[in-house]
């Protein structure tokens, strides 16, 4: 897929979000064979949130991202698979050390990626988590655990 006007200096990244792309649009856009080769294969994300996160919800993650696509749920926060521009500044912040590339997760949590891919089956893609806030349910494997504790 050639785009001309998206052939200039502008890092990919930026690229990608100039024209609303990130996800799937991110690849098609830039050609990057990474995430074109991701995506081939449907309800792909490229960062997991993992059990860490379940009932502390710390937010520094969803204060350094820069597209707003961690969204929060009643006990955890979740990475919308179609929004993330797969930039990486979630995962350094996150204090519990709860967020991993994918191919990186701990065997004992790859059900998260299915917990943060499914959580927006009913959602859609509602462009941003900021206007909708709390959302009032988790995925059912964060729902079915007990309460987790953390160190405060």
């Amino acid at each position: 897929m050639h785009h001309p006007a998206y052939h200039d200096a502008l890092p990919d990244d930026m690229r990608a979000q100039a024209v609303g792309g990130s996800g799937r649009r991110h690849a098609e856009i830039l050609g990057c064979r990474r995430h074109r080769n991701a995506f081939a294969q449907e309800d792909q994300v490229t960062y997991v949130i993992a059990q860490p996160c379940v009932d502390l919800k710390d937010r520094a993650c969803v204060d350094e991202c820069p597209v707003d696509c961690i969204y929060e749920g009643k006990r955890m926060l979740y990475i919308h698979p179609d929004e993330c521009v797969d930039c990486g500044a979630c995962e350094p912040v996150c204090p519990v050390e709860a967020i991993f590339y994918e191919d990186d997760t701990p065997e004992e949590w790859k059900a998260y990626y299915d917990a943060n891919v499914h959580f927006f089956d009913d959602l859609g893609s509602p462009g941003g988590a900021a206007k909708l806030g709390e959302i009032d349910h988790d995925h059912p494997l964060v729902a079915a655990l007990p309460p987790q504790e953390h160190d405060e």
